[in-house]
């Protein structure tokens, strides 16, 4: 427990040093500067009258998987208010666009950006939206934020909760803190067994398992038009795609595709870096292998000697999943620990992947049981296997039908989740403002 009396007096302490990192975040574009009193708990919107949850959800992945829910959420209970906080920019345009799609349910959904975890900051948040329960996603543990809960008489609840193995040794070298904290929350929910069995581990009981929200969310969307633009600049160039890519890999991929680029005329790589606001960076980086580039967010289309075309764009994921049949996860060729390969099993890729999945292990388990999956070292690796997938189609073909088979499996946990959840959905808060 030293360590968290640590933890509680340095987040105290560090007001000056957090305030100039925010700055710093904003001139580089990874925060929007004129909302960084939203990180201070300072409100930007007003809050509704009437029951109002909070629901967190840290960046891109847990933003998309927690939509549905909430869509859910505000469908059954036409009174409810969701107040959803998220921690980067790209996750917040993401739930803008969500917005401006859904249009009549989402007007009671708010987005604001999260407070840090300094008490004061928090409390000030809490005190003004006065929310009924908070639903956090995933693996948000920050001490502040529970204990200010817990001061707020605030029933704290884990959805789809997912201890990575790093975490676990983390949290196993100070499980007195880690029950302390855990066990402040109302309901814990595992997005998985291994989960389910790391929280045990750590002192925690009543886990539940419904599911993993991330593998009930519907299949990524794309524009008609524009995807019968790409296929047609593409035509019938041998193509493969890297996706949700992070720094440190995209020169591998270069590298990779000049070596796919011996045996096989005329390839087309297309590269989606996790971060849009990279393009820049990497597209610079691409030049220097002597890549010919496109770059989609200058709204350029591939053309007949595009080595590489860049979609450093927002959104547009759903998009570049159906203009290749073999995909591989970004994230996993550097110590990251993988992006979901989920969301290219529903959309029918053959899937490739490096060898760091911490963040997916089960997931990635699972998918490669069926034959949906194949593990790739580096660069040379990676080139020997898309230059083998794409000399034997009827391997694609077997890859993909495995991952349609397995994402056609996979379902439900959205209800599940649902019923887990009413109880605490469902109590009236008589809040109004003031």
């Amino acid at each position: 427990m030293a360590v968290l009396r640590l933890y509680l007096c340095f987040a105290f302490l560090a007001a000056p040093f957090l305030r100039f990192q925010l700055r710093q975040r904003a001139e580089a574009g990874r925060e929007e500067a004129h909302r960084l009193h939203e990180r201070f708990g300072q409100a930007s919107q007003r809050r509704p009258t009437g029951p109002l949850i909070w629901v967190h959800a840290a960046s891109v992945g847990e933003t998309n998987s927690v939509l549905p829910l909430i869509d859910d959420m505000l469908a059954a209970q036409t009174d409810l208010q969701i107040l959803l906080t998220t921690g980067t920019v790209t996750s917040a345009q993401i739930v803008a666009a969500h917005q401006t799609r859904q249009k009549n349910a989402t007007r009671r959904l708010i987005h604001q950006y999260a407070p840090l975890d300094r008490r004061p900051w928090v409390m000030r948040f809490l005190a003004y939206w006065r929310p009924q329960a908070a639903l956090w996603v995933e693996s948000e543990i920050w001490p502040n934020m529970i204990l200010a809960c817990e001061a707020h008489g605030l029933r704290l609840i884990m959805l789809n909760g997912r201890i990575s193995p790093r975490s676990f040794k983390r949290w196993k070298r100070f499980d007195k803190a880690a029950q302390f904290l855990l066990g402040k929350f109302a309901l814990l929910t595992a997005q998985d067994d291994m989960s389910a069995q790391r929280l045990r581990a750590l002192g925690l009981s009543e886990i539940a398992t419904p599911g993993n929200l991330k593998l009930d969310a519907p299949p990524l969307m794309a524009d008609a038009a524009q995807l019968a633009e790409l296929q047609n600049a593409i035509g019938q160039r041998p193509c493969w795609l890297a996706a949700s890519t992070h720094p440190g890999e995209e020169e591998q991929l270069a590298i990779a595709h000049q070596m796919i680029g011996e045996t096989s005329d005329n390839l087309l790589t297309i590269i989606v870096p996790r971060h849009p606001n990279r393009g820049a960076a990497i597209a610079d980086a691409l030049h220097k292998h002597g890549m010919k580039l496109a770059q989609r967010s200058k709204g350029e289309m591939p053309a007949a000697d595009t080595d590489i075309y860049l979609m450093d764009t927002l959104g547009e994921m759903g998009l570049a999943y159906r203009l290749a049949n073999i995909a591989f996860i970004g994230g996993t060729l550097v110590p990251h620990g993988g992006q979901n390969p989920f969301e290219a099993a529903q959309l029918e890729c053959a899937i490739l992947h490096g060898p760091h999945i911490a963040n997916f292990e089960s997931l990635f388990a699972d998918m490669a049981s069926k034959g949906a999956t194949a593990e790739v070292t580096d660069a040379a690796t990676l080139a020997t296997q898309v230059t083998a997938l794409l000399n034997t189609p009827a391997t694609i073909e077997q890859m993909q039908n495995a991952a349609k088979d397995y994402s056609a499996s996979m379902g439900g946990a959205r209800a599940r989740m649902s019923a887990l959840l009413q109880p605490f959905i469902t109590a009236r808060d008589e809040a109004q403002n003031g």
